[in-house]
């Protein structure tokens, strides 16, 4: 019997991180989900803005992803990780290998989650610009670094980085009136050279990356928390457009040949008419 592929997904407790999960697991592969949110109901920090604090449970967790990803017949593992404190970082993809023996999709989903998000230049505390950057490129980098090795000795495996247009043009607004601060703008910018790299460097060795751009998706977070901030979550494309662009960027051999590309996962989706029913 061949061996199904392992996928390891950041930021998988909810939003686009439990899409992607739940289609790669659809897809057949074994999925370690990871985040910081591991039992439903956990309180962390998700404000947005240095103004006021929310500590209230978001909807979701590595345990309900783990569950979805079971039902589609696959095996699941519950990871703790943290991206902004890097002692997490191999302890977590180690756990996968020692269990299951190899990573062959990395999706660097997770990103910063808090204050200095949506906040204006002069209101961030510098301290939370770096935390951005921890959590939105060195972190991605480190977990490329630790699975990368064993793709290479296969001599084959995928990275998806989920980018972010915010990385590249400017806000329409200020942030907190439909606009994105520094922090998120600044990282996100950084994070997309990463797939490129990969892509030239490794390429010829049977490694591809992509950065999967998302555009704007009604996730539970953004439900939540970012009306305040002019962001109308109904507007937005489900969560499951971007896992079925994930999942096919990652199991059609067509797409090799976009190897280090930004790809628009919306355009994707309804192009190659990925998820049935979308768009209405």
């Amino acid at each position: 019997m061949t061996e199904r592929r392992v996928a390891f997904v950041t930021g998988a407790s909810r939003g686009i991180g439990k899409a992607i999960a739940v289609h790669l697991a659809r897809a057949g592969c074994d999925v370690a989900v990871a985040a910081r949110t591991v039992h439903d109901g956990e309180m962390r920090e998700h404000s947005s803005t240095v103004k006021r604090s929310d500590t209230t449970p978001l909807p979701g967790s590595l345990d309900e992803t783990a569950a979805l990803v079971e039902q589609e017949g696959t095996r699941a593992m519950g990871v703790f990780l943290d991206l902004t404190d890097r002692s997490t970082l191999a302890p977590a993809v180690q756990r996968v290998l020692d269990q299951w023996g190899r990573i062959d999709i990395l999706v660097n989903n997770g990103r910063y989650i808090g204050p200095g998000h949506m906040d204006h230049l002069l209101d961030t505390p510098v301290e939370l610009l770096d935390a951005h950057l921890e959590a939105n490129v060195m972190a991605p980098v480190i977990l490329s670094q630790l699975v990368l090795p064993q793709m290479l000795d296969r001599g084959d495996g995928f990275v998806v980085n989920i980018t972010s247009s915010a990385g590249s043009s400017n806000p329409p607004a200020a942030a907190g009136a439909g606009g994105w601060g520094l922090g998120y703008a600044m990282s996100k910018g950084a994070m997309h050279r990463l797939a490129g790299i990969i892509a030239v460097e490794l390429g010829e060795r049977g490694i591809v990356a992509f950065n999967l751009h998302p555009g704007f998706v009604a996730t539970e977070r953004m439900a939540q928390d970012m009306g305040a901030f002019g962001f109308d979550a109904s507007s937005g494309a489900p969560a499951d457009v971007i896992g079925a662009a994930a999942a096919w960027l990652v199991t059609t051999p067509a797409a090799r040949a976009l190897n280090g590309e930004w790809i628009e996962g919306q355009d994707l989706c309804r192009e190659r008419k990925l998820l049935p029913g979308w768009p209405a």
